[in-house]
């Protein structure tokens, strides 16, 4: 990246990255955020609760990494979901509808077999910095 920038972003407010990869990235007028899971920044620990609960701690650790690249949700352009259960879609989408304000980002939703630790939901996000 040649005379592009490219910085690291890291935040207390949200989970530690538990292997070889970012919370997130900013580069070139963007910000990168890593899959974030249902993990409470403050003990490491996995959330207890279902769907709605799990959902909502990501948001909270997206927010969080959001805050700390000098961004936020009304500059979210691209979010990736990842479920365990298309079946729970709808109470994901509650939960996730309420951090929008405005016109909300272009967005994927995909069923997959398996998630870190187990978890129900997984996203990742792309903003402007």
């Amino acid at each position: 990246m040649s005379g592009q920038a490219r910085e690291a972003v890291s935040t207390s407010h949200a989970p530690k990255a538990i292997g070889p990869y970012s919370q997130a990235i900013k580069a070139n007028g963007f910000v990168f955020i890593s899959g974030q899971v249902a993990f409470d920044p403050a003990t490491g620990n996995l959330i207890t609760g279902g769907i709605e609960q799990q959902t909502e701690q990501v948001m909270k650790n997206l927010s969080a990494i959001l805050q700390a690249a000098g961004s936020g949700w009304d500059k979210v352009v691209k979010t990736t979901v990842y479920l365990k259960n298309m079946s729970e879609f709808a109470q994901m989408n509650e939960i996730y509808g309420r951090f929008h304000i405005g016109a909300p980002p272009a967005r994927s939703t995909v069923e997959v077999a398996r998630l870190p630790r187990d978890v129900s939901v997984e996203i990742d996000v792309i903003a402007l910095a």
